[in-house]
């Protein structure tokens, strides 16, 4: 937890630092791609204010006005990320596609040169410092942050180079290509980058949606619970998984005969106790409810009208 909150804290300072630079040096030099830069370190920071207060949020328990824990709120922070900067780079697109049909923009390149390369250093340290936070954290929220750095470094390193071309232009006597260089340089970036965003965004909405996870999580958790069962007269085994952030939750219906032996709770209970241990042997923060049953109606998917759908095997 003190690792994920340093992480978050970092991240937010240093997206204020830069949003404010990028902000003011755009104004100096006239650089669409630097106020782009600003402008999507300042969203930044609102939304890593937000972040931080939700990191604290998904390790409560659950409550009575939460009945099943804080989760989603990182799916809903990151779906947000990601939308906002989806936006942002839609319009810094548009601006620099208006630019280029109207002859270009001009730009200071001495200072714009300075900001570039400042931000490539302060990025790439970013990343890195947050990349071994992350080993200690193991949140999805810091996740999303050194995907956010590695970006922005990735981003900074490419103006810098452009812009180094626009006084090299100049000296060429090229002053018409180097009106066009600010522009051009923006349109890449988002065109080339605007994957990023996008599958932040839907990675996390297809969380709110309740949708499996990737089968990389889930695979390696069925074949858990299986083995856990297998010395078990199973008849069938229905296995729900949905992962909202960090918190993996587990629903197991399991199928055995009607003549079962159960002369205690505690018999179920132990296997309870077993798929618990075994889930938490490949998933350590999880959530599983292991529910057992003679008729396979209880168990099965439900039909829109309620009714069970047991496939045929």
């Amino acid at each position: 937890m003190k690792a994920e909150n340093r992480a978050l804290l970092m991240s937010a300072a240093v997206a204020l630092l830069m949003g404010i630079a990028g902000v003011v040096f755009a104004v100096l030099t006239n650089s669409g791609a630097i106020l782009l830069d600003g402008l999507f370190n300042l969203t930044y920071f609102a939304v890593a204010v937000v972040t931080i207060r939700v990191a604290r949020l998904a390790t409560r328990p659950d409550s009575p006005e939460f009945p099943f824990g804080h989760a989603y709120f990182e799916s809903l922070v990151n779906a947000g990320k990601g939308l906002l900067i989806f936006g942002i780079s839609a319009v810094a697109l548009v601006d620099s596609l208006v630019a280029l049909f109207t002859g270009g923009r001009a730009v200071e390149a001495g200072l714009a040169i300075l900001y570039a390369g400042f931000a490539t250093t302060v990025c790439s340290f970013t990343a890195w410092w947050l990349r071994r936070q992350q080993k200690l954290a193991g949140s999805p929220l810091v996740d999303a942050d050194v995907e956010n750095w590695l970006l922005n470094s990735i981003i900074s390193a490419t103006v810098f180079l452009a812009f180094c071309m626009v006084p090299l232009a100049q000296w060429l006597g090229w002053n018409v290509i180097a009106a066009y260089i600010d522009p051009l340089l923006v349109a890449c970036v988002v065109l080339i980058f605007l994957g990023v965003p996008i599958r932040l965004a839907s990675r996390a909405i297809m969380e709110l949606l309740n949708r499996t996870p990737p089968a990389g999580i889930a695979d390696p958790v069925r074949l858990a619970i299986e083995q856990a069962l297998v010395t078990q007269p199973v008849s069938r085994l229905y296995v729900r998984m949905v992962r909202p952030g960090r918190t993996l939750y587990v629903i197991i219906h399991v199928v055995l005969p009607a003549d079962f032996p159960v002369e205690r709770l505690a018999t179920l209970d132990a296997l309870r106790l077993r798929l618990d241990q075994a889930v938490r042997q490949v998933h350590p923060q999880v959530v599983v409810d292991a529910l057992f049953t003679a008729d396979e109606r209880w168990a099965a998917p439900k039909a829109g009208d309620g009714r069970a759908v047991i496939e045929t095997v």
